[in-house]
């Protein structure tokens, strides 16, 4: 189990729920920050002291207050902390949903878990704990289902010019004129209809609008 870990989170009542459940698992070495910057300097100098944390447990977003800030949230965290220190366990405790923005902590953040802070998080919490000591990731059940439908589909470079085209307001009738300009293929009306089609089936859209918002949503355009 964890030796030393470090809790950044800006809710003084949630922290203390926290420091709670590692208490159940026999953890007591644990500190507390409610600060980004302040969090970062306490990794730096255990690493310098050495006596590293093993876990982070962080949230992603944090209230501005009268200390400026260099690292404005979790994420910025998560980068600064994996520079200097690329073994720390990280586990993402949030009330964020964007499967956009989870996904990405997982793939491009390397984070170990994510628990989101909803009722009975605690015992969720407990869980990712232990997952993340069995060196495996964790993620909350009820979020697993926005994060599988948003990986179902992939979108080739063609899907991406044509929703891009919608979003900057082209409408569908002008979109085959772009492609033949362009030397895309296929570039017939008929054709964009139908791949068109195909993506809002797939994604279990009645229109064109919910297409583009949830690519912008998810960063795919």
């Amino acid at each position: 189990m964890f030796k030393r870990v470090l809790i950044a989170e800006d809710h003084e009542s949630t922290s203390i729920s926290v420091r709670k459940t590692l208490e159940d698992f026999g953890i007591t070495n644990a500190e507390f920050t409610y600060y980004c910057d302040e969090a970062l300097m306490q990794i730096r100098k255990s690493l310098h002291n050495d006596q590293p944390f093993d876990l982070l447990i962080t949230d992603l977003s944090f209230e501005e207050d009268h200390r400026k800030q260099q690292l404005a949230g979790g994420v910025e965290l998560i980068e600064a902390v994996k520079q200097i220190h690329p073994q720390l366990k990280v586990l993402v405790f949030s009330a964020e949903t964007n499967p956009a923005v989870i996904d990405s902590l997982f793939k491009a953040s390397q984070i170990n878990a994510y628990v989101r802070k909803a009722r009975h998080d605690a015992k969720d919490l407990r869980k990712a704990i232990e997952y993340i000591a069995q060196h495996k990731t964790y993620l909350s059940e009820s979020l697993k289902p926005a994060i599988k439908q948003k990986n179902a589909f992939e979108f080739s470079s063609y899907d991406v010019t044509l929703i891009s085209l919608l979003s900057q307001g082209t409408l569908q009738k002008d979109i085959p004129a772009y492609l033949q300009q362009h030397n895309i293929k296929p570039s017939g009306l008929s054709s964009v209809e139908k791949r068109l089609a195909i993506m809002r089936d797939s994604l279990e859209f009645a229109k064109n609008e919910q297409l583009v918002a949830y690519c912008k949503d998810y960063g795919i355009i």
